[in-house]
């Protein structure tokens, strides 16, 4: 910044004050430097030269090539501007999996050729530590004084292929995308950290970005209030694509924080199978078992073989990583039994389910309350309590999970 930039008889055409990154061509490299020009008089717009125009002298100082000449700036905010638009700004750390705030970016001249002239300027890395900030604060100075001065903490940054910009206001200005695969490969939980750090408006535009079943499930691992405020600017469509996504005892735990109004308006849009199983959960207290449970778990009759359980495990719709126990029913769908997953993936495919060894089997009742619920879990271990109404029938299951959420939310 403030570097000059000179043409081929010397002469300083002007001063850099921007770098201008065109995301769309390339979001790795500087597409041109913004100048003050020496000749400009107030009021000018800045004018912008493209890297490929310009080359190094011998002494490290940037010059126009022959036919170049800097153009007018666009004002159509078509340029990501790396002071403008990154320096101050909170981003995701998508490696680090947290969200930190831009004190500096760091840049590399590069030859785009081995045995070539043309030249290319690299975003190597952004600086989110004391080394960035304190660079900032004594701009102005002599450059080796700020490099003395600066040197004396130690770096803290993160690789550009490692950051991803939030999209926050698409209609002002450009700005990176964050990337979706990245995203989704992050934990429920780290998505949900990030939303909790980021400022309202970065925040908003985060979880509008993510596909449904991600934001489902980030949405499942935060708290209540947080859950309010994401969806508070959505439409009751956007709302049920994403509840329908959610565990039914996570989304019934959600519905239940809205405004009756709001609620039956997201019922609405949903679909009418989904509907229903979150209707009947909302009839239960939250702190009763029933409140707690999810109806997504594989129930079938004991005389079902090894290989028709598989193939329902495979057309399972629900969060497969939850199903620990198959259950076992009799002919009026009471629980009889359960089998441990791993016995049924070990068993031959002909195998009657009654055939194979069976868990203990410990339930409770739908109005057993959260403290009944967290006391079965610690005496028997559990992974997974089935839930069963007054005629013995299961009606729903509950995770270790809940319980641990549940415990979190009374300690």
């Amino acid at each position: 910044m403030g570097s000059a930039v000179v043409d081929t008889k010397g002469d300083t055409v002007g001063h850099v004050r921007e770098f201008a990154v065109a995301p769309s061509v390339d979001a790795a490299h500087i597409y041109g430097l913004v100048l003050k020009l020496a000749s400009a008089k107030r009021g000018d717009r800045r004018s912008l030269v493209p890297v490929n125009q310009l080359q190094l002298t011998p002494g490290g100082a940037m010059q126009l090539r022959d036919t170049a000449r800097p153009a007018p700036l666009p004002d159509d905010d078509s340029y990501l501007l790396l002071e403008r638009d990154l320096l101050d700004q909170q981003i995701i750390d998508v490696s680090g999996h947290k969200v930190v705030r831009v004190n500096d970016v760091d840049l590399v001249w590069e030859n785009c050729l081995d045995d070539g002239p043309d030249m290319s300027l690299r975003i190597a890395e952004v600086e989110v530590g004391m080394r960035g900030a304190v660079r900032r604060l004594l701009k102005g100075l002599p450059a080796a004084s700020v490099d003395r001065i600066s040197a004396r903490f130690g770096p803290s940054i993160i690789p550009w292929d490692f950051v991803d910009l939030i999209d926050r206001d698409p209609a002002r200005r450009v700005r990176l995308k964050i990337e979706q695969d990245r995203l989704s490969k992050m934990h429920p939980s780290d998505i949900a950290d990030i939303l909790e750090e980021l400022a309202p408006a970065e925040r908003q535009a985060l979880f509008i970005s993510l596909d449904e079943e991600v934001a489902a499930e980030a949405l499942e691992e935060v708290k209540p209030k947080m859950q309010q405020s994401l969806i508070e600017s959505l439409d009751s469509e956007q709302i049920a694509s994403i509840v329908e996504e959610m565990d039914p005892g996570a989304a019934a735990d959600l519905l239940s924080e809205l405004t009756d109004e709001r609620s039956e308006a997201i019922l609405d849009e949903m679909d009418p199978e989904e509907r229903q199983e979150v209707e009947e959960l909302l009839e239960f207290s939250g702190d009763s078992a029933a409140g707690r449970m999810t109806t997504e778990y594989i129930a079938l009759s004991a005389t079902a073989i090894v290989d028709q359980t598989i193939n329902v495990l495979r057309d399972f719709e629900g969060d497969i990583e939850t199903i620990t126990d198959i259950y076992l029913l009799d002919e009026e769908e009471r629980i009889t039994g359960l089998i441990p997953l791993v016995r049924i993936l070990l068993a031959k495919p002909e195998v009657p389910l009654s055939g194979l060894p069976q868990g203990h089997l410990v339930t409770c009742t739908v109005d057993a309350n959260g403290r009944k619920v967290a006391e079965l879990f610690d005496k028997y271990n559990l992974r997974s309590l089935p839930v069963i109404d007054n005629e013995r029938k299961l009606v729903g299951v509950i995770h270790a999970e809940q319980v641990i959420a549940l415990l979190r939310a009374k300690g």
